[in-house]
């Protein structure tokens, strides 16, 4: 089983700094979003998303005065079922190198889309690191080894937000399992729902963590249901049709 899938494209296709969650516009697809019967359809994007930009875009100097995703970079280790693990803040200059192998991996590539030279991979991690912090992209570290990639998002500020009814502080995650040899063990499930049990401690505002894997990536979908997330609408976003994964802050049992 290879976890690899949680994007849908580069970021520096975007027009404005946002997350990976959605490329290009996100005003085509949402005709074909299909929920179940337990929510009702409001496309209509929150007061809070409304507010919060435009209070970043007052902002002169710095918008990362504002701490989105309240100090993830401070969260530290968390014991799993798997071992200690930790999302480690992202350096460039250290870690660039790495990313750029697995982005590589015929298994990643598929779904992620940022095979080829390094700049390519670069790009993608720049636009995160100097932007507003929508978006952190981390390291995952098992005990002490670093060998999975996550991005920790506000989904409620990305323009997957047009496509589903967001909550404020609904909390996004892209991931994926790096070196091969770690795929296949449960690794996956078990890190997922340490990582989600994580938001919901440390983001006490946040009542979601959602995810929007490919639905062709079967087992991705399988790892989100074994974590807590249920399966609440399949929806056309730009580059790929995905399965609307949503964690509740109370966990029903997969389904």
């Amino acid at each position: 089983m290879s976890l690899t899938d949680t994007h849908t494209g580069a970021a520096e296709a975007l027009p404005v700094p946002v997350t990976p969650g959605c490329r290009g516009s996100a005003d085509t697809g949402a005709s074909a979003l299909l929920w179940d019967s337990e929510e009702t359809l409001d496309l209509r994007l929150p007061v809070e998303f409304t507010a919060l930009r435009g209070a970043l875009s007052e902002q002169a100097t710095s918008p990362r005065d504002v701490d989105l995703l309240d100090g993830i970079h401070a969260w530290g280790p968390t014991p799993t079922a798997v071992g200690t693990f930790e999302l480690a803040p992202l350096r460039l200059d250290r870690d660039l190198p790495l990313i750029h192998g697995w982005m590589n991996d015929p298994a990643v590539a598929e779904f992620w889309e940022l095979a080829g030279p390094q700049d390519r991979s670069e790009r993608h991690l720049r636009a995160q690191l100097d932007g507003d912090g929508r978006s952190v992209p981390c390291l995952g570290m098992l005990e002490g080894t670093a060998m999975s990639y996550w991005e920790i998002y506000r989904a409620d500020l990305d323009p997957l937000a047009r496509f589903y009814p967001a909550r404020p502080h609904d909390t996004g995650i892209h991931l994926l399992i790096g070196d091969g040899a770690h795929r296949g063990r449960g690794l996956g499930s078990a890190l997922l729902t340490a990582v989600a049990e994580l938001v919901m401690e440390r983001r006490r505002a946040c009542t979601r963590v959602v995810a929007e894997p490919d639905i062709r990536n079967t087992p991705s979908v399988t790892v989100f249901r074994k974590a807590g997330f249920r399966r609440r609408a399949e929806v056309d976003l730009p580059g790929k049709r995905a399965a609307l994964m949503i964690r509740d802050r109370v966990r029903h049992e997969p389904s």
